[in-house]
């Protein structure tokens, strides 16, 4: 690739006015030097020392800012000391938020804490890393399949994934460190749930509205969800909360009846409806989407007896049906740590140096898993070709892959991308408990894209398809497209090849968002 050019400022960018400071004790020297690019590049004028002009110093936390710059220095300073959480959201959701919930200010003795500017009785934290943690938190998973009317289900936009930031391969028989998917980080990660009366009740309009087949309105909760849970404070009027984003008026009014009242009536009339119930229940059930789980409730049906005796589901129905309980209990990471080394032995023994990643949550380093995800490549971009039937039958012959659901080959004949798919069902050793899992394999030249998009999560994925298409491009787990007008859901022109990119992190800088570790993507 060519060298970067060096940014232009744009004058009425997002962050134009601002003169800053860097500390850059404690951030990784790449990440450091995306922050100062995007900062340049959005209006903001950067000094190399602290003198009067500079109106915002950024830090990691408190010890790294005290390691920089001496307390008196600080205490004259007449800006404001920000967390880079700040930028980083900022840079995430496109617009400025409010500062207030990331300064670091001096108390009487020049010891940096975090300021909050609460409102009247609003409760404060004195941890100045507490916002920084925050960002690896997220309430609840999306549901991970969004299985449509066909019984398949819908890949995910876009997704991430690498160890260290970048997924280079090797050929030969020697396996990536950063592919293996141990080398992930184990810890697991919960929210603050400092607003835990709030977040609850918008998951479960999350899954109501998408059940109805509104992914507008179920997003947008989505979104609020992912803003409230990173508070260092309960929410205790909606006033607190002006200016954040994904936060609007109805939000607001939302939030402040969850306060009052301890309830929302919009999700009690729910609650009470037949038809929102039965269609939530149907729409659960893997390869029933909005559209058939509508026609399911208008024939009668209300219970999941009753779609036993209907002819019209496929097989991938019935077998979602018959499996419900099964699918729907969560997977204990450990189990799917073993699981992966059956397949990674299992692959080995069929193609010697095939590269093969346990994405999605697992990758993530989430505690438990709701399915397994898997994306396959080989380093010399040839040796993947007729690998996925071989694998399958291995697996079905070691009694870990027992029932099918989606069955394509794609790369011998070159069409779809040459992206081969197998979407089925597996058991761990000695149970009989069924798990979903999904295989995917990938093209050396494409299997970034695949890494992001089964690695997620569904808010990075829609974020990077959207910023994608700011661009003038089209992102898919397949690739990044240079779009048409009128292309719609097509690729673009006929024949159009994606952009090439060797890593993730690749990708993630040509998009101008900042590259995130695995581990860092459950936003």
């Amino acid at each position: 690739m060519a060298p970067k050019k060096k940014p232009e400022s744009d004058p009425h960018g997002m962050f134009s006015g601002m003169i800053v400071f860097l500390v850059p004790k404690g951030v990784q020297a790449r990440r450091f030097q995306i922050w100062k690019e995007r900062l340049v590049r959005m209006g903001a004028v950067i000094e190399e020392r602290l003198c009067k002009r500079v109106t915002h110093v950024f830090a990691m936390n408190s010890d790294t800012l005290l390691q920089q710059l001496d307390r008196d220095r600080l205490s004259r300073f007449k800006g404001r000391v920000l967390l880079y959480q700040w930028l980083e959201d900022c840079l995430k959701s496109g617009e400025k938020v409010s500062e207030d919930m990331y300064v670091l200010n001096l108390d009487a003795q020049g010891k940096p804490e975090m300021s909050w500017n609460p409102q009247p009785g609003q409760s404060t934290s004195s941890d100045p890393q507490q916002l920084h943690n925050n960002k690896k938190t997220k309430y609840t998973e999306m549901v991970n399949h969004e299985s449509n009317d066909q019984g398949g289900k819908n890949a995910p936009f876009l997704s991430t994934s690498s160890h260290g930031g970048g997924d280079s391969l090797s050929s030969g028989n020697t396996r990536p460190q950063h592919l293996d998917a141990e080398s992930v980080s184990s810890l697991s990660y919960s929210p603050p749930d400092q607003n835990k009366n709030i977040t609850e009740i918008f998951g479960k309009l999350v899954n109501i509205y998408r059940a109805l087949g509104d992914d507008r309105r179920s997003f947008s909760y989505y979104k609020a969800i992912a803003v409230i849970e990173k508070l260092p404070f309960k929410i205790e009027s909606a006033d607190q909360i002006n200016n954040l984003p994904s936060i609007g008026k109805s939000m607001k009014d939302h939030i402040q009846e969850i306060i009052t009242s301890g309830k929302l009536s919009k999700l009690e009339h729910f609650e009470t409806d037949e038809k929102v119930q039965t269609i939530s229940l149907f729409g659960e059930v893997w390869g029933i989407g909005p559209s058939t789980a509508m026609k399911l409730y208008e024939k009668g049906h209300r219970s999941l007896d009753d779609l036993k005796n209907d002819g019209s589901l496929t097989n991938a129905q019935k077998l979602g049906l018959k499996y419900f309980d099964d699918i729907r209990q969560r997977i204990p990471r450990h189990e799917v740590q073993e699981m992966d080394h059956i397949l990674r032995k299992a692959g080995e023994d069929v193609l010697p140096g095939v590269a093969i990643v346990c994405g999605g949550s697992y990758r993530r380093g989430k505690a438990t898993c709701g399915d397994i995800d898997i994306i396959i490549t080989h380093p010399d971009g040839q040796s993947h070709k007729g690998f996925l039937p071989k694998f399958v039958k291995h697996l079905k012959h070691m009694n870990f892959l027992r029932e099918d659901l989606i069955f394509s080959n794609h790369s011998e004949e070159g069409s779809d991308s040459g992206v081969d798919t197998y979407f089925g069902f597996c058991t761990y050793p000695g149970r009989e408990l069924r798990h979903r899992i999904d295989i995917k394999v990938y093209p050396r030249d494409i299997y970034a894209f695949g890494l992001i998009a089964w690695t997620g999560n569904d808010v990075l994925n829609r974020r990077l398809r959207l910023l994608a298409e700011s661009k003038g491009f089209r992102l898919d787990d397949t690739g990044l497209f240079p779009a048409t007008h009128g292309s719609g859901s097509k690729r673009g022109a006929k024949g159009s090849a994606s952009l090439k990119f060797n890593t993730e992190k690749e990708v993630f800088d040509f998009l101008d968002f900042p590259w995130l570790e695995p581990h860092e993507r459950n936003l």
